[in-house]
């Protein structure tokens, strides 16, 4: 998603496209609550702190990847390139207390990766809690907890996971994190983009209005400034007490780059204004992978796939470092089969993936809807909004050329390889459009239900980023009980949307289903929001279609 207008930083000139509406602005006010509640304590001793806290992610049957970054001395803030060689230990056990300890080691923390650290540990029990800490100079980490994925040729009774998107800083608290971590019951989360924006503050808010500052100030554009803005959001809270409590599985979007980035540029970045996009690209690049705890199978992209014993594998995506550049929508380039979302490696890879799985599911992390969707016949005074959210011409009806839609080759390509190879029990895992949507995946949308369904989608709504109603600036589901019904009529594989409100999914799988379970806020902007269940969906083993359900799991 992505919305367009044009903003000067510094001696930058930025222009924000469909997302700015959409997914901006959320990177680090955190630096002035922890960061400098801790740093004037600790310089007189320069004793090294863990203020980003610590996590996890990638699990294997008998791995996991380790993450913390140490501030060694007060100047070594993010993105400074300050602060010595120091070194810094790990341990993980089998307990709380640490009496039964399975690994240890140790590596030297330096200016050169921001001073953050990547452990990769191997030689663990598949299934398994297990709980490790980081020290540095008599310092010790936060405990957390992590877990390994079961045995390749494990039976699972079951899985769950966590699935978020969409976290602006600048527009509110992540509650839906702290929620996800008061659960206790995760075997890991998704992350489905968009962990970071870039926007500069003030760009992107709540309803126009920040909630709290992030920084850098500016957008960023620089190695430091992203560094900066990845440590800003590792000192949030909830946050972090999610990383403390279960392993993170993510994917990257556009904003993790700039908005509606694709593979030579993006929407929200002038070519020599604000130096190349190659530069650019890398920096955010080596950031995100020095930040997060997440494994690159190909150096420089995050597609990669995780296996889940006999019940599930997931094969997550790089839908930004490979695509054409969006269509001008109405040209009528979104068939163009010189065009592509994935790159033609990736999308072999994701065929043959989805063809030799012998799991029960075939799980896609997807960071963009897969899922046709047709306007429909809204009112201008709604059309005019949901335009700007999804990035279309407000002038009339047109595609959302940074989802699928815009690349309808690929779709085609792909859609017809799951039907054509009777792959069933496929479903899509989405984020990015700031809603929440339960939809088949259709072969052909035009004669939707006659033809068939190739799989399932479930979008889950953005942690904090503008939706509908925040964007008319109406109470929450008003616009959703206009809209969802017209959007249902156009779109027949829909079988629920809601447009308005914030929160979070938990994926809930067996044998026989897999049930997506819909949260939302009491209020972004309260740092106490409350969390309450709207609603679930299932697609039940074979039948490649949504139903809802009743109950969450």
């Amino acid at each position: 998603m992505t919305s367009r207008h044009r903003s000067s930083d510094t001696a930058h000139t930025f222009a924000p496209r469909r997302r700015t509406v959409v997914k901006a602005a959320a990177a680090t006010a955190v630096l002035a609550g922890p960061l400098a509640a801790a740093l004037p304590a600790r310089a007189a001793t320069e004793t090294p702190a863990f203020l980003h806290g610590v996590a996890s992610g990638d699990p294997l049957p008998d791995g996991i990847l380790l993450w913390t970054r140490v501030t060694p001395t007060a100047e070594a803030i993010p993105g400074s390139g300050l602060g010595p060689d120091t070194q810094v230990s790990w341990t993980v056990a089998k307990d709380k207390t640490f009496t039964t300890i399975v690994a240890k080691g140790s590596t030297t923390a330096t200016a050169a990766s921001d001073h953050t650290v990547k452990a990769d540990i191997r030689g663990l029990q598949p299934a398994t809690d297990y709980f490790f800490r980081f020290s540095a100079g008599g310092t010790e980490s936060p405990v957390a907890r992590t877990r390994t994925a079961p045995a390749t040729d494990a039976g699972v009774a079951g899985l769950r996971f966590g699935v978020v998107s969409c976290a602006n800083w600048e527009a509110g608290y992540f509650s839906p994190y702290r929620h996800l971590a008061a659960r206790g019951d995760l075997d890991a989360w998704l992350h489905l983009g968009d962990y970071i924006y870039e926007y500069k503050s003030g760009e992107y808010a709540a309803r126009g209005k920040v909630v709290r500052p992030h920084a850098p100030a500016n957008e960023i554009l620089t190695l430091a400034d992203y560094r900066t803005r990845h440590g800003r959001y590792k000192t949030d809270p909830d946050l972090q007490a999610l990383h403390h409590k279960a392993p993170v599985v993510a994917i990257w979007d556009d904003h993790e780059f700039a908005d509606n980035a694709w593979s030579g540029g993006a929407g929200n970045h002038t070519e020599g204004a604000e130096g190349t996009w190659t530069a650019r690209q890398a920096a955010a690049k080596q950031a995100y992978f020095e930040w997060m705890p997440v494994r690159p199978a190909i150096e420089g992209t995050t597609y990669r796939r995780l296996r889940f014993g006999k019940l599930a594998d997931l094969s997550l995506l790089d839908l930004r470092s490979f695509r054409s550049q969006q269509a001008s929508t109405g040209s009528g380039t979104v068939d163009d089969p010189e065009r592509t979302l994935t790159g033609r490696v990736q999308l072999d890879w994701l065929k043959a993936g989805l063809k030799a799985s012998d799991t029960t599911w075939r799980l896609v992390g997807n960071s963009v809807m897969i899922s046709p969707f047709a306007i429909g016949e809204l009112s201008a005074d709604l059309f005019k909004p949901l335009a700007k959210l999804l990035g279309l011409p407000q002038e009339g009806i047109a595609l959302n050329t940074d989802q699928w839609d815009g690349y309808t080759d690929d779709r085609r390509e792909l859609l017809a390889h799951l039907r054509n190879n009777a792959i069933r029990n496929t479903v899509f895992l989405t984020g990015d459009i700031h809603m929440a949507w339960a939809n088949d995946v259709p072969v052909d949308a035009g004669t939707y239900p006659l033809s068939a369904s190739a799989g399932t989608e479930f979008v889950v709504t953005s942690v904090t980023s503008d939706n509908l109603d925040d964007i008319v600036k109406v109470p929450e589901g008003t616009v959703s009980a206009v809209a969802a019904p017209v959007i249902r009529a156009a779109n027949r594989h829909v079988h629920w949307v809601d447009t308005d409100r914030h929160g979070y999914g938990v994926l809930d799988i067996t044998a026989d289903r897999a049930q997506m379970d819909y949260y939302v806020l009491s209020d972004r902007t309260d740092p106490n929001a409350t969390s309450s269940w709207a609603r679930s969906y299932r697609t039940r083993s074979g039948t490649q279609k949504v139903e809802r359900t009743y109950d969450p799991v």
